[in-house]
């Protein structure tokens, strides 16, 4: 622990005690929760910053759209907008927020909104003719306030939240305990080729209750960079003089990815949801220029291209043809089939559940 963290740490005790009064009161029924008969599942996690949500709330989408109405419900950070806004034809990642407006662009059969208030968002979503059978919450594992019927709470590979502290002095949102309320632990961002012992002794670490199962997975990349009108395979990129261009929480999995494909690239690293200035867009032309190279491109994070394209002008000497970025998914090191079937079984049960008690 630095000297600065060693300072906050009183402030952590405070913190600590103010959240874990807070969720006593919940658990002890005191604080009122919202209930709701549609199945909710929320993908969250106890740190601040990236550990995958986005990624992890795709794989759900893939995994039940093609039996279930599927909507997702964000707080929409860093979105210019306010209260409850629907995912529509008119949206921006400023209406919406980046993730969430990468979401609408990618599941068209997907209903997408946001709202910073969940009970509010989720009985507005369930005025939706067809209403959604399924909502996953993004982001919402603190928010006592909706007692969903399914948690997953995620946490990094090489920063698990056992190894953390609460906020100030660490970065977490609650003190570790807090994970007991999922029914899932996903241990994100690890090397693929991570063995079954050294999962083994991540979970002993993690110390699961016995209601709890512990899931491992990797990122993939894809292997093509793409844009809207073209595609480049990741095999060709070593021909290219390539500007990296990045604002998320971390991205030395992206940069580790890109040297072990052998692609050379100049770094410009934004903090996390950044909003690009015209000026800032003028000064990564300006690299992008400098760069000495007939073949050169500007690749970035899907979440990052989804800001930066509305932003782009004819006017930016870097054009948008120019910008490509690399597609992530979630994809599970071991035992996928069992997550899959405890998901569905939990949306299937609960569905079943629902028409019951409407007859």
């Amino acid at each position: 622990m630095n000297t600065l963290r060693k300072l906050l740490f009183p402030f952590s005790i405070l913190y600590d005690g103010i959240t874990h009064t807070r969720n006593s009161l919940y658990d002890r029924g005191i604080k009122k929760t919202h209930t709701f008969e549609v199945p909710l599942i929320v993908v969250g996690n106890l740190r601040v910053g990236g550990t995958g949500k986005t990624p992890m709330v795709e794989y759900l989408i893939r995994l039940l759209q093609e039996t279930y109405k599927v909507a997702v419900l964000s707080r929409g950070y860093k979105r210019k907008s306010v209260g409850f806004v629907w995912g529509n034809e008119n949206s921006t990642a400023e209406t919406l927020g980046d993730e969430p407006f990468q979401l609408y662009r990618k599941f068209p059969k997907c209903t997408i909104a946001v709202d910073a208030n969940r009970v509010q968002g989720i009985t507005q979503l369930l005025t939706a003719i067809p209403a959604p059978e399924v909502i996953l919450l993004d982001d919402a594992f603190q928010h006592r306030q909706v007692q969903a019927g399914f948690n997953i709470v995620l946490t990094s590979y090489d920063d698990l939240y056992v190894d953390d502290q609460v906020l100030p002095a660490g970065n977490l949102r609650e003190n570790s305990v807090g994970a007991q309320r999922a029914q899932i632990i996903v241990v994100t961002k690890c090397p693929p080729h991570l063995t079954e012992q050294q999962e083994f002794e991540i979970a002993q670490k993690l110390k699961p209750t016995l209601q709890q199962t512990v899931f491992f997975s990797a990122i993939q990349y894809a292997a093509e960079i793409v844009q809207e009108s073209k595609t480049i395979n990741l095999s060709e990129c070593k021909e290219y003089s390539v500007l990296l261009v990045t604002g998320i929480a971390n991205p030395q999995p992206l940069m580790d990815f890109l040297k072990s494909k052998h692609i050379s690239f100049k770094h410009l690293s934004f903090s996390d949801h950044h909003a690009f200035t015209t000026s800032e867009l003028a000064e990564i032309s300006r690299n992008f220029n400098d760069l000495n190279s007939n073949k050169k491109l500007i690749l970035t994070t899907e979440k990052d291209y989804v800001r930066i394209f509305a932003t782009l002008s004819l006017k930016n000497e870097a054009k948008v043809e120019d910008w490509y970025y690399l597609p992530i998914e979630t994809g599970f090191i071991r035992h996928q089939k069992d997550f899959d079937q405890i998901i569905l079984d939990y949306v299937e049960q609960s569905t079943r559940n629902h028409s019951i008690s409407e007859r």
